[in-house]
C-alpha cells in the first residue's frame, strides 16, 4: 500500500534531510510515499509509525542541539569567521576558545543572540553565540567550552576555499592516460597488472610522451581469500588497498629469502603465467592464490630491526582502523565472508569476543597489517617515480561510491552506516526501474557526530602517495538515493548531506596532499552543484559523446571552445566501450545479445549511426577529417582526440585501450556475470592479449600519445 505523507511526517523527514518530494527524469514533481519516508527514517533510528511517535521524534530533534553544550562539529572555510552556538545552564557564564593544530590558543568572541532560555528535560538552558576569527589556519582544530562545573569539546574544521590544479602546471593544460590497472599485464606481473606495472606505465608515458598523470581504477581492498569480487567499485574497504596489486619481487625482504624458497616462488610465477598469460579473461582468483603463497613466505621470513621499526611506526600511525581491518580479514576466514551472519558476539568490533580473537590470532592479524604496509611502500615508489619522470600530477586514484555491506568498512564503522537501506539511483531514461547498488549509505548525522572521521581517514590514506583523486558520483557528497530494503528502487528517496562539510574535507585533504580533485558529475546533476564545485576548484568530468548543445533542437556536438575549462575531458570512459568498438556499434550489439535493449536492434543501430554521423560532420567542419572521403576508424579515433586537444579543458585524458586499439568494453552496466565485467585484459586491435612491454613499442600508442602532447 502506498499512501501520501501528512504534514508532520514531512516536517520530521525534512529535519533529518530526507526529501519528501523530488523531480523525476521527465520533469514531473513526485511525492515520496509515507511508507518510504518511514523506512528511511527508521534507517536512522527514528520511529515514525504513529502520530505519537512522529510528535515525539520532532520534539526530540528540536531539543537535540539544546542538550549539547557544543555542536557535534563546526566546519568553516579559510578567510571566513566560524560562528556556532553554545548551550549552558540558564544565566550561567561560559568561556570558549579554540586550540589549534599548531598549538596556539585563540579565544572566541561572544556575539548577540536573543534566543530566550527554554526548559530542556526539566532544566532551564540558555543559548549563546560565539565567533572565531577569519584568519584561522586550515586544519582540524578543537573548540572548548567551560561553564561552572561543565566542560565540552568539539572539532573545528577549517577548509580551503579553492583547490584547483598543481601550481607547477601554471596556465598550461596537461594530459594523461586512464587505465584499468588489473588489465595491464607485463612479463613479470602475476597474471594481473600491479604497482610495478603502474610505475613503468607512468614513467614511459611521462618520459617519452609528456604525460602529466595516470588515472587508475579504484584500488580499494577486496576480500582476504578467493573468490575475489571482480568489480573495483564494490570493495570491502575504501580506506585500505588490494594486495592483489603488490609486486612480490619489489618487497625488499624477497631478495633475502633462502635459495630454495626463491626457486619455489619463481616456479609459482612461471606456472601461473603459463596458465593465464594467453587467456582472454583476468583470473584474479588464480593469481591471488599463487601470489599469496609467495607473500606469506616473505612475511614469515621476518625483517631487519630497522625495517621492523618502520613497519611498527606505520601500524601505530594507522591505529585502530588498520587493526580492525586486519581483524576482519582474519575473522572472515574463521567465521565466513559476511559479518552479518557471524555469531552475535563477533558483530561488534569493540566486543570482548573480538578482543580475545585478536589476542589468539596476533600473527595472522600482523600479516594483514604487513600487506597494507607493503602496499603503502609500493604506492610511494610509484608516485615518486612518476614525479621524477616529469609528471606534474602523477597517480590519480578513483574513489568508489560505497562499499560491500558484508565487508570490512561496514563491520568496522558499524552504526555510521544506515541500516536496512542501500544506495541507488531513481528511474531515468536508461534505467526506468531505477537502480539499487546494494551498498549501505553513511548516515549524515553520524558523520557529523564523528567529525567526519571515516571520510577524513579514507581520503588521507588514498591521497598519501597520490597526485589526485577522481570521485565517482560526486553528487553523493550532496545527496544520495536511499532504497529501503525489500522495496524497489522506484520507492526510494533522496537524503541530503552537509556538502559544505563533505566537499570541504575533500578539499582540505587534497590541499594537504597537494592533489587535484576531479568529480564525476555526469548524468542528472543540478546546475548549482556544478557551479559550486567549480567555485571550490574541483574539476568536473566531460565525455565527448555526451557533450551536446541542447539549445539546438535534437542537440548537436558542443563546439570545442564551449567545453568547461575546469574539467577532465575524455572521448570515452570505463562504462563505455573503447572508441573503436563504439564506432563499430559493438556496444549496441552487445546489449542486444544480453537482452538490455528497449528497442529493436535495427532502431538502436540507426540511432547510434546518426549520433556518430553528427560527430563526423563536426570533425569535417573543423578540418579534422577530410571532406568527401570515408575515413577509416583509426582516422576517426585520431580526429576525436585532436578535437579534445582543441577544448580549453585543463586535464585531457586518453584511455589506454584507445591508445592500443582495443575494442572490448571493461564493464557493461546492467550485468554481473552475463558479461566478464572488470575481467577483460588489455588486447590489441585484433583481440590478442597485449603485454605492457608491447605497449611501449606500439607505433599506434606512440602516435596517439603524441597527438595528445603536441596540442598542449
Amino acid at each position: 500500500m502506498r499512501t501520501l505523507p501528512d504534514a508532520d511526517l514531512i516536517e520530521l523527514a525534512a529535519a533529518y534531510g530526507v526529501s519528501s518530494r523530488f523531480t523525476d527524469w521527465k520533469g514531473r514533481d513526485t511525492t515520496v510515499s509515507a511508507e518510504s519516508l518511514r523506512a528511511v527514517l527508521a534507517a536512522m533510528d527514528v520511529k515514525a509509525d504513529t502520530p505519537e511517535e512522529i510528535a515525539a521524534a520532532l520534539e526530540d530533534r528540536r531539543l537535540a542541539s539544546w542538550r549539547r553544550m557544543l555542536p557535534p562539529c563546526v566546519v568553516s572555510r579559510e578567510g571566513r569567521s566560524a560562528q556556532f552556538v553554545v548551550h549552558v545552564r540558564g544565566g550561567a557564564g561560559v568561556r570558549v576558545w579554540a586550540d589549534l593544530e599548531t598549538g596556539t590558543t585563540v579565544p572566541a568572541a561572544q556575539i548577540d543572540n536573543w534566543e530566550p532560555d527554554r526548559d530542556v528535560d526539566g532544566r532551564w538552558t540558555g543559548q549563546a553565540s560565539f565567533v572565531l576569527p577569519a584568519d584561522l589556519p586550515l586544519g582540524y582544530h578543537t573548540i572548548r567550552a567551560e561553564s561552572e562545573d561543565t566542560a565540552a569539546a568539539t572539532t573545528l574544521i577549517v577548509t580551503p576555499d579553492f583547490v584547483g590544479l598543481s601550481t607547477s602546471m601554471g596556465e598550461r593544460s596537461t594530459w594523461g592516460l586512464a587505465t584499468q590497472l588489473y588489465s595491464v599485464r607485463s612479463r613479470n606481473s602475476w597474471g594481473v597488472g600491479d604497482l610495478a606495472d603502474l610505475t613503468d606505465l607512468a614513467v614511459w608515458s611521462a618520459a617519452e610522451h609528456g604525460a602529466g598523470y595516470v588515472l587508475v581504477n579504484p584500488m580499494h581492498a577486496a576480500e582476504a581469500e578467493v573468490p575475489l569480487e571482480p568489480s573495483p567499485y564494490l570493495p570491502t574497504s575504501r580506506r585500505f588497498f588490494n594486495p592483489l596489486y603488490l609486486r612480490v619481487e619489489r618487497i625488499p625482504e624477497y631478495a633475502e629469502l633462502p635459495t630454495s624458497e626463491l626457486a619455489r616462488i619463481r616456479l609459482l610465477h612461471t606456472e601461473l603465467v603459463d596458465a593465464v598469460g594467453a587467456t582472454d579473461t583476468i583470473d584474479r582468483n588464480r593469481s591471488w592464490t599463487a601470489k599469496e603463497s609467495a607473500l606469506r613466505a616473505i612475511h614469515a621470513a621476518g625483517r631487519t630491526p630497522g625495517r621492523d621499526i618502520a613497519f611498527r611506526a606505520y601500524c601505530a600511525a594507522e591505529g585502530e582502523g588498520l587493526t580492525r581491518f586486519a581483524t576482519w580479514n582474519v575473522l572472515t576466514m574463521a567465521l565466513g565472508r559476511d559479518w552479518r551472519e557471524w555469531p552475535e558476539e563477533y558483530r561488534d568490533p569493540a566486543s570482548p569476543a573480538v578482543a580475545r580473537f585478536r589476542a589468539e590470532n596476533d600473527a595472522e592479524i600482523d600479516y594483514h597489517c604487513w600487506l597494507q604496509w607493503c602496499l603503502d611502500e609500493q604506492f610511494r615508489s610509484a608516485q615518486a617515480a612518476a614525479n621524477e619522470a616529469g609528471m606534474e600530477i602523477g597517480i590519480v586514484h578513483d574513489l568508489a561510491v560505497g562499499v560491500n555491506p558484508a565487508g570490512a568498512d561496514a563491520w568496522s564503522l558499524g552504526s555510521v552506516f544506515a541500516k536496512d537501506v542501500s544506495v541507488g539511483a531513481p528511474p531515468d531514461q536508461f534505467t526506468q526501474l531505477g537502480q539499487d547498488w546494494g551498498q549501505p549509505p553513511l548516515r549524515p548525522d553520524r558523520l557529523a557526530e564523528t567529525a567526519y572521521m571515516p571520510l577524513r581517514t579514507m581520503l588521507a590514506a588514498i591521497l598519501r602517495h597520490a597526485g589526485g583523486i577522481r570521485v565517482d558520483h560526486i553528487i553523493g557528497l550532496f545527496r544520495l538515493w536511499w532504497v529501503p530494503r525489500g522495496r524497489p528502487a522506484t520507492e526510494g528517496t533522496y537524503v541530503g548531506y552537509d556538502h559544505e562539510a563533505t566537499i570541504g574535507i575533500l578539499a582540505l585533504e587534497a590541499s594537504r596532499a597537494g592533489a587535484v580533485v576531479v568529480g564525476e558529475d555526469l548524468g542528472t546533476v543540478e546546475p548549482w552543484v556544478r557551479r559550486y564545485l567549480t567555485q571550490r576548484g574541483i574539476l568536473g568530468t566531460s565525455v565527448l559523446w555526451f557533450e551536446q548543445d541542447w539549445n539546438v533542437p535534437g542537440g548537436r556536438p558542443l563546439e570545442p571552445q564551449d567545453w568547461r575549462e575546469l574539467c577532465l575531458a575524455s572521448v570515452t570512459t570505463h562504462d563505455l566501450p573503447p572508441t573503436l568498438g563504439y564506432l563499430a556499434g559493438d556496444h549496441v550489439r552487445l546489449r542486444h545479445r544480453l537482452g538490455l535493449l528497449t528497442e529493436s536492434l535495427e532502431n538502436e543501430l540507426a540511432h547510434d549511426r546518426a549520433e556518430r554521423e553528427s560527430w563526423l560532420s563536426k570533425l569535417r567542419e573543423l578540418d579534422l577529417l577530410e571532406e568527401g572521403v570515408e575515413p577509416t576508424p583509426d582516422q576517426v579515433l585520431v580526429a576525436l582526440h585532436r578535437y579534445l586537444v582543441r577544448t580549453p579543458s585543463r586535464m585531457l585524458n586518453l584511455s589506454l585501450v584507445d591508445a592500443v586499439g582495443d575494442r572490448r568494453t571493461q564493464n557493461q552496466p546492467g550485468t554481473v556475470d552475463e558479461y566478464p565485467n572488470w575481467r577483460v585484459p588489455l588486447t590489441d586491435s585484433d583481440g590478442n592479449p597485449l603485454l605492457l612491454e608491447e605497449v611501449f613499442t606500439s607505433a599506434r600508442a606512440a602516435r596517439l600519445c603524441g597527438e595528445m602532447n603536441s596540442g598542449l
